[in-house]
């Protein structure tokens, strides 16, 4: 284990720099320094010696060549316990370079700018940084390489534990995450040349995604999985891992899947609307003029289920729907904001989680990634809304203005309930929710030993097409006037005679919405 005698410093983020190389100095480190950084070094009263007098090649080329030097190179790669190569750095006056403090130009930050040019983007992708890092990296055996400020304050304290060296597993480690630290650069860059290009449409040959940890969960689904939370890198701004949490106890696995369920359902709707989400699925859902009354229609739907749910808002949530609210157990609650006076409601209730996400900040990417075993699984997400030219009525009834309000609001709906699935809805709001079933005519049984008021003249909507004429039947028991579906069964013509004979008027949409 080699004394850190050398350091080499040339770092974007200045954070802790100066006092990092004042005690690198204490403990008689030589420092070499490039531009800014020497510039600030220098001011701070630390001796530097620049990378051109000490390569005897100026910065040139505007910049973009400073350290891509055999006298850097060799120094960071050369094997100390190699006689040939102490021979070869000898004959060239390349002295060891045993420390390498480095972070690399903010590439992330720059095309973040509003207005940013290619040209700008471009100037900053940095060459000489990374090949530093990945020297260091490789040659982690004599070389301590840090790219966090936060680990300045360990390498100091392994010095003054070890005579001025820092220890093979902290070497190793820190290698570790500089070689993580070059490959979400890398990753960054490629995916916003992949914007520039056009590709961003495309299913990439070879899948890079960068994910930063926001924390550790207390646990998974279940108490003995163990979990984390991470959000896209570069993606500062969007989804429900940009939500501010205002309130509450830690957020767990379940809570996040939820709330990403809840809010993804309220933004589909204009008027004021409230979900109620348990286990992914919607126990309830309205809208109304009136947030307190879609949120009480949106519980009363299923009151049952709606203990202890997670619930999702379009719209800031006031007074009133606070009050309402916290009358019963809930989870979570999620919407665009929260007036001052609804925050002091829920502030006594010190467990009940608030995330505050504006809906403009809520769309995330736009994949939808699932892990099997060995891969992964990626698909656009369903984004896709019905549009009015393309529904078409199948059957002798039409509906009537109220019933196409009722199966347009259901078919919103279903859109997000787990497959099979099956909605019963009026007057903008759900009145039974059949979910997940592994037959289409149990998830319509299902909603409806789940409605909450008489189902005659009510609207159902069916994430699929029915494959027989079953659901029709049942549904026609209950006195339903409309279906929407989409259609496309080998045997629809059955299921529209049936649809005829109980005088439903039904509606294809030409587009499935499966949720698996």
């Amino acid at each position: 284990m080699h004394p850190i005698k050398r350091a080499l410093i040339s770092v974007s983020d200045k954070a802790g720099i100066v006092d990092f190389a004042k005690e690198l100095q204490k403990r008689g480190v030589e420092i070499l320094s490039t531009g800014g950084t020497a510039s600030i070094l220098k001011e701070a009263g630390i001796p530097v010696v620049l990378i051109s007098d000490y390569t005897g090649f100026p910065e040139m080329l505007d910049g973009r060549v400073k350290t891509l030097n055999p006298k850097i190179h060799g120094g960071i790669l050369g094997l100390r316990d190699n006689p040939e190569h102490v021979k070869t750095m000898e004959a060239h006056g390349i002295k060891p370079i045993d420390l390498v403090a480095i972070n690399l130009y903010p590439f992330e930050t720059t095309v973040a700018k509003p207005g940013v040019t290619l040209e700008e983007a471009i100037e900053n992708i940095d060459i000489g940084g990374p090949a530093m890092v990945r020297s260091s990296s490789k040659n982690y055996k004599f070389v301590t390489i840090a790219v966090n400020p936060a680990d300045y304050p360990i390498i100091l304290r392994e010095m003054d534990d070890n005579g001025n060296r820092a220890t093979l597993p902290t070497r190793m480690r820190l290698a570790r995450d500089a070689f993580r630290h070059t490959s979400r650069y890398d990753a960054l860059i490629q995916q916003y040349l992949t914007g520039q290009t056009g590709g961003e449409n495309d299913f990439p040959d070879q899948l890079h995604l960068v994910f930063e940890k926001l924390q550790t969960l207390r646990y998974g689904e279940n108490p003995h999985q163990r979990a984390a939370f991470y959000k896209a890198a570069g993606n500062k701004s969007l989804g429900i891992a940009s939500a501010e949490k205002l309130q509450g106890k830690e957020l767990s696995y379940n809570n996040i899947v939820d709330l990403q369920a809840a809010y993804g359902l309220a933004k589909e709707f204009s008027d004021a609307t409230a979900v109620v989400i348990k286990h992914t699925n919607p126990c309830g859902v309205a809208s109304d003029q009136s947030l307190l009354q879609a949120f009480i229609k949106a519980r009363e739907a299923d009151p049952v289920s709606a203990f202890g749910g997670i619930i999702g808002f379009n719209i800031p949530v006031d007074r009133e729907t606070a009050e309402e609210i916290v009358k019963n157990f809930v989870e979570a609650v999620i919407a665009p904001d929260f007036s001052p006076e609804a925050l002091e409601v829920f502030s006594p209730k010190k467990n009940v989680r608030l995330l505050k996400l504006p809906l403009g900040m809520d769309a995330g990417g736009r994949w939808e990634i699932k892990d099997i075993s060995g891969g992964l699984l990626v698909q656009d997400k369903d984004a896709v809304d019905v549009v009015e030219e393309q529904l078409k009525v199948v059957t002798k009834r039409r509906p009537t203005d109220e019933e196409w309000s009722a199966l347009r609001f259901a078919w919103k709906v279903a859109k997000h309930v787990k497959s099979n699935a099956i909605v019963y809805a009026w007057d903008n709001r759900t009145i039974g929710v059949g979910a997940g079933q592994m037959s289409r005519v149990d998830s319509s049984r299902i909603a409806i030993s789940k409605a909450v008021r008489p189902l005659k003249g009510a609207a159902m909507a069916s994430d699929a097409f029915f494959p027989f004429r079953d659901a029709v039947d049942a549904a026609a028991g209950q006195g339903i006037a409309a279906i929407i579906q989409p259609g496309g069964s080998i045997k629809d013509q059955k299921v529209i005679d049936a649809a005829n004979e109980h005088g439903i008027a039904m509606v294809f949409t030409g587009i499935r919405h499966f949720k698996h």
